[in-house]
């Protein structure tokens, strides 16, 4: 007689939440999502930043890395940048991510506030779909020696200082000569990120389940420097080779400062970031609505 399969909720047992920094409201909401846990059988963590900064008293506080170690779901409240935040940190413990949106935009953050106890009992209860993210790994070489290294879920962005003038930048990808290139800069994004800052600056959207890396120039010098996919396979590799306050910044959260001939290596992370949605989810939704696509009017319409 076959053992019988655990229920969803015995599946995600330990339940983090993790929310936006001193966002308004947020301590309410995170409190009803709490009630919610608790009165359904699960036991909840906060993330200890969050605990600290909406003041709830009695809760369990955990790390990061706790986090990563002993919960068995997180739910993210804010926006796509606390999603990026907490992504990263648990990237190497395969926890999976639910994001419930309180910013403005909101790609990886795609539940509502509004609807978010209704849409979470279900989701908790298995009706639900998942997803895999890919995510970068960037280390900075200078002189052969690492001496900076960090995740990017959405890109890595060399660009030059603000009241400087352009970057020069030699890319190479799998040890081949790509170009030179003179701009402000050089965008190396996930399917993720594409529609982040690889899309202001004229990238296309990729799906999230392709296996590729977008490399978008920023402002380039050449306007036949254009947007261009490679493999997930491929090692990029962006030698600084002029300009001035040249920085490398990992999703905008990590940074560090560059000098002429620092090499920045670029490859696909070994660890992948799983989102859970609710049961319908679609990509293109998401898409429609975040950039305000219009459906195909009706028959009707067109004939007005």
């Amino acid at each position: 007689m076959p053992l019988p399969q655990p229920t969803p909720y015995t599946a995600f047992r330990t339940v983090a939440i993790v929310g936006k920094y001193m966002a308004v409201g947020i301590a309410e909401a995170l409190s009803d999502i709490a009630q919610f846990l608790t009165q359904s059988g699960h036991s909840v963590v906060f993330e200890t930043e969050t605990a600290r900064n909406v003041g709830l008293q009695g809760i369990v506080a955990m790390t990061p890395v706790e986090i990563g170690q002993h919960a068995d779901v997180a739910i993210v409240v804010g926006g796509d940048g606390t999603m990026l935040g907490i992504a990263r940190q648990l990237a190497c413990y395969d926890v999976p991510l639910i994001g419930i949106n309180q910013g403005r935009l909101g790609f990886m953050t795609d539940i509502s506030q509004e609807s978010m106890i209704s849409v979470l009992e279900e989701m908790l209860s298995g009706k639900l779909e998942s997803e895999n993210r890919s995510l970068l790994e960037g280390t900075v070489m200078r002189d052969g020696v690492q001496i900076f290294k960090a995740l990017a879920f959405n890109d890595v962005v060399v660009s030059r200082g603000a009241g400087s003038g352009m970057a020069e930048l030699k890319v190479e990808v799998d040890g081949r000569f790509m170009y030179n290139q003179r701009s402000d800069g050089l965008i190396v994004a996930t399917p993720t990120g594409s529609t982040a800052y690889a899309l202001s600056a004229g990238g296309p959207l990729l799906h999230p389940s392709l296996s590729g890396i977008v490399l978008v120039p920023i402002a380039p010098h050449a306007l036949s420097n254009r947007p261009i996919v490679v493999p997930d396979s491929s090692a990029i590799e962006v030698e600084i080779m002029g300009g001035r306050d040249i920085t490398a910044n990992f999703d905008m959260q990590s940074l560090t400062s560059l000098q002429h001939h620092d090499r920045i290596v670029i490859r696909r992370s070994a660890h992948t970031i799983t989102f859970l949605h609710p049961q319908g989810w679609s990509y293109y939704d998401t898409l429609r609505e975040k950039l305000h696509w219009h459906e195909y009017p009706s028959a009707e319409g067109r004939l007005k």
